[in-house]
């Protein structure tokens, strides 16, 4: 998550990324992403199971600020939003419960 190009970012593990990004959007995710609007989906990587999501989400945030950018430049160069590219996303933003996060 982010609030703009090459600003604040943001690094989560859910295994229900749209519903988990509208409350991101929508401000009920997390404190960090409220206070600092991060709003924007700009990078995600899925991965077949939640440990190896877990340990993904633990190295990247050791990483330096110039590894995150690059990481995010080579798949989403201008750092657009990506939420609407999700699968359901559509459903979540029209006011399906979000149960999942």
């Amino acid at each position: 998550m982010s609030n703009r190009y090459r600003g604040t970012t943001y690094i989560g593990v859910t295994s229900h990324i749209a519903p988990r990004s509208f409350q991101h959007r929508t401000k009920v995710g997390s404190d960090f992403c409220r206070r600092h609007n991060l709003t924007r989906l700009v990078y995600a990587d899925f991965t077949e199971n939640i440990a190896d999501a877990i340990a993904r989400e633990k190295a990247m945030k050791k990483w330096r600020r110039a590894w995150k950018i690059e990481l995010i430049e080579v798949a989403n160069p201008n750092w657009l939003d990506l939420f609407e590219t999700l699968n359901g996303a559509a459903e979540e933003e029209a006011g399906s419960p979000l149960s999942r996060g």
